[in-house]
């Protein structure tokens, strides 16, 4: 099963969540084809009913530990309730390109 796949499932069966979009955004930053290593998680949960972001994150990360402790590098977490996913349109704000370590090539020192 690919960490993609996990982290899906992972979060359905932690969060059962309202909408969930797990994306890979591996490709845009400085790592060999094909890796799972940096992700875009947009999930609406009841279970974030008055919780603020701070305490929402560590639910995410709680439940992804595993994948957190190995491969996955970077999260970028849009937690939302139902409610503020339907205030916001079902749409969150692209991912700015990465800035560190990015794929230019480097002139040694």
């Amino acid at each position: 099963m690919s960490t993609q796949a996990r982290i899906e499932q992972k979060l359905f069966e932690g969060l059962d969540p309202v909408h969930l979009d797990v994306l890979n955004e591996s490709n845009k930053h400085n790592v060999p084809p094909g890796s799972e290593s940096h992700f875009k998680i947009t999930v609406a949960s009841p279970r974030f009913e008055g919780l603020r972001l701070p305490a929402r994150h560590r639910q995410v990360y709680g439940l992804l530990a595993e994948e957190l402790s190995g491969g996955v590098h970077a999260l970028a977490l849009h937690t939302l309730t139902p409610e503020e996913w339907a205030a916001r349109g079902g749409r969150v704000a692209e991912s700015p390109p990465c800035r560190g370590g990015g794929k230019r090539r480097r002139s040694p020192p």
